[in-house]
């Protein structure tokens, strides 16, 4: 007969192994689900009625089981499987983005290829027939994309798919094209006659979009209740959209007077590195130099786990670089595989981070490197259920913390320029939840998202415009860096206070990159024996509210 905890340990186990193969592909990185590279996610009405009626069936086997008298880490386990089955149920029946979102759905078809393009070469016979077999169903995918969004989609939405298509055939003929030298002849072949029917899918999908976006409707905002029953039941937040944003606006002050503050004057910014290999070679010195740093001041060990390494974006990847966070993280299936980031060429023109990179690389070690530290850290974890993605607070807001900590621990002294980037840093992050929250609650709508961004970053209206109706199509996201990075910030102050002089800092991070992908409430119900946010949680009504 088997005991309980071994109940929860299967449940999960199976819940895990329906959500890896039913999940959806996920454009960001810290979410992304190791598959076979044949793997393509289904986007289809009959499928998602099939995972409706699953996550009901796992929803009435995770309520049987009562474990109340189980040891707190049996506990916190049931809650990490109800958390993932509420985020199932967000996913699919709240924010709709397979009949809504018609960006979401382009990330569907298309992501698949590009997420194969992202591990380092070689590329083996599987993993080419992979990139043959996303090529060829994207025109079917795309049929069914254009029968869930008729009558549903969003015509924001929509245009920011459209502007993500422009001269699709083209890029995506580049990027097999840059696949020659690492594809043997013959199935380089076959994958240009794939990858030339689906760049005509794909330019029509973006004609049929425009044709269709004055049918489309505007934004669909979850409102209040529902999102108080995200923060209660997928990222198990015990705090009120009042206090998150109350506490965001505090942030965001505190960054502005800072920045302010030690802004260099009188000083021209740090120059661009002279080309992209110059730049890769300074971010490998400059990530052992990180390295060395936690050793030294006893801030978290880094024996035993691998490197973070960035490389110059490859010619079969640049040309769809949008499509997906340019990077590879590793998976649980690839232990002690080096993490892998891509850079364009240094230049005048970059985007906010990548420029921020090209004149430290320090500033992209400090975060995406965390992220690659964290997740090898938590794969390894000897609870498989530990090993997977629940919410990204608790992932971003290690990332986001770490930023902080590293400035405050000297890492940048003598750096003026990289210490006033890490301080923009936290403004915007800090603006982030004001919008996402506001949003989502209908506080905001997609004009007053807008405007706060130009108005206090500042940024331009149609770059606001476009990153405020992402907002819409996904609540919770944005918010995650700053939320997570005050909850973790809250569970160190108290273990400070409780430890005393016999306080470590190595061993409080090492045990929270460990246990990285568990939500903060949980994390402080382990670590400290605190379980008020847990009792929280328990108290609220909207946990068992249902639609």
């Amino acid at each position: 007969m088997t005991t309980l905890s071994e109940q929860v340990a299967d449940l999960g186990a199976r819940v895990w192994a329906w959500r890896e193969e039913t999940s959806f592909r996920s454009a960001d990185d810290i979410p992304r689900i190791a598959h076979d590279p044949l793997w393509l996610p289904r986007i289809d009405a009959d499928s998602m009625a099939d995972r409706i009626a699953a996550i009901a069936e796992f929803t009435a086997a995770w309520r049987a089981h009562d474990v109340i008298s189980e040891p707190v880490s049996v506990q916190v386990d049931h809650r990490l499987i109800g958390s993932t089955l509420a985020r199932a149920k967000w996913d699919i029946e709240v924010l709709r983005s397979w009949e809504r979102d018609a960006n979401f759905l382009l990330s569907q078809i298309l992501g698949p290829y590009v997420d194969l393009l992202l591990p380092l070469p070689p590329f083996g016979d599987r993993r080419v027939l992979g990139l043959i077999a996303a090529l060829d169903a994207v025109p079917a995918q795309v049929a069914v994309a254009q029968a869930n969004l008729t009558g549903t989609g969003v015509a924001d939405l929509a245009g920011a798919a459209v502007s993500m298509l422009h001269g699709i055939e083209p890029r995506l003929a580049a990027s097999v094209d840059g696949l020659r030298d690492v594809v043997p002849p013959e199935q380089h072949a076959r994958l240009e006659s794939s990858a030339a029917a689906a760049g005509s899918a794909l330019a029509g999908y973006r004609d049929w979009l425009a044709a269709a976006l004055p049918t489309f409707g505007p934004p669909v905002v979850v409102g209040r209740e529902r999102f108080l029953w995200y923060l209660r039941n997928v990222a198990l937040i015990a705090h009120d959209p009042e206090q998150l944003t109350a506490a965001a606006e505090q942030e965001y002050r505190r960054a502005v007077v800072w920045e302010s503050i030690g802004r260099p004057r009188g000083s021209e910014l740090p120059p661009l590195f002279a080309a992209v290999e110059e730049q890769t070679a300074q971010q490998r010195v400059d990530e052992q130099s990180i390295r060395d740093f936690y050793e030294q001041r006893d801030l978290l060990s880094q024996e035993g786990y691998g490197h973070y390494h960035v490389h110059p974006a490859p010619s079969y990847l640049s040309p769809l670089q949008w499509f997906a966070v340019n990077d590879d993280l590793t998976d649980v299936q690839r232990p002690g595989v080096d993490g892998v980031a891509y850079t364009p060429d240094p230049g005048p023109e970059l985007p906010y981070f990548y420029a921020a990179n090209a004149r430290d690389p320090r500033l992209g070690i400090i975060h995406e490197g965390t992220h690659y530290q964290q997740l090898v850290r938590s794969w390894a974890h000897e609870n498989p259920l530990r090993r997977h993605y629940f919410d990204s607070v608790a992932n971003e807001g290690i990332a986001f913390y770490n930023e902080e900590a590293m400035l405050q621990a000297g890492l940048f002294d003598g750096s003026p320029h990289s210490r006033s980037v890490v301080q923009n840093f936290m403004r915007l992050r800090a603006l982030r939840v004001l919008v996402d929250v506001n949003l989502a609650t209908g506080v905001f709508d997609l004009a007053a998202g807008a405007d706060t961004f130009v108005r206090r970053v500042p940024m331009d209206v149609e770059t606001a415009t476009e990153e405020t109706a992402m907002y819409v199509a996904t609540p919770g996201l944005a918010m995650s860096y700053q939320v997570g990075k005050l909850q973790l910030i809250a569970i160190l102050a108290d273990a400070i206070e409780r430890d005393g002089s016999d306080f470590s800092f190595r061993a409080f991070h090492d045990w929270v990159w460990k246990n990285g992908n568990l939500p903060f409430s949980l994390q402080r119900w382990e670590l400290l024996g605190d379980r008020s946010e847990v009792d929280q949680l328990d108290s609220f009504e909207s946990t068992v509210v249902e639609w």
